[in-house]
């Protein structure tokens, strides 16, 4: 059988390529926003899967159930949780976000990149906040 060579991309007119590539793209933060809210809907299950597995050792016996506690009060759960945390209230502010949007309010780009760092600074620093008032 021959080589079948594959035609490089076509440029555009000026030497341009067709679509934008990483070198010229620049993320935009309503695209971080929306990624970061799907992400952290998908990643709060992880907390809650652990603390159901918590939940369901302590119901089942008392040897199970240190060794469910063992894994929550680890590192690892100690990760788990925080990133839980954090999550949960990223995903608040961003449905407050989402809100006001429905509102007819904010729809303006930089009114818009203004809200997606409140919804990233404000989640990390109620995190901390509520992880100070827990311990």
């Amino acid at each position: 059988m021959a080589d079948i060579k594959r035609a490089a991309p076509v440029a555009g007119s000026g030497g341009r390529p067709l679509s934008p590539h990483l070198q010229v793209y620049r993320i935009q933060m309503t695209s971080v926003s929306s990624i970061l809210t799907r992400i952290t809907g998908s990643a709060m299950m992880v907390g809650v899967l652990l603390a159901v597995w918590w939940l369901l050792a302590a119901a089942t016996s008392d040897a199970y159930f240190a060794v469910a506690d063992r894994v929550a009060t680890s590192w690892f759960g100690d990760l788990v949780f925080t990133g839980s945390l954090w999550a949960v209230w990223y995903h608040y502010l961003a449905g407050l976000r989402h809100l006001y949007f429905d509102a007819g309010k904010g729809l303006d780009i930089p009114t818009a990149e203004k809200l997606g760092w409140v919804c990233i600074i404000g989640s990390v620093v109620l995190t901390v906040i509520t992880i100070l008032l827990v311990q």
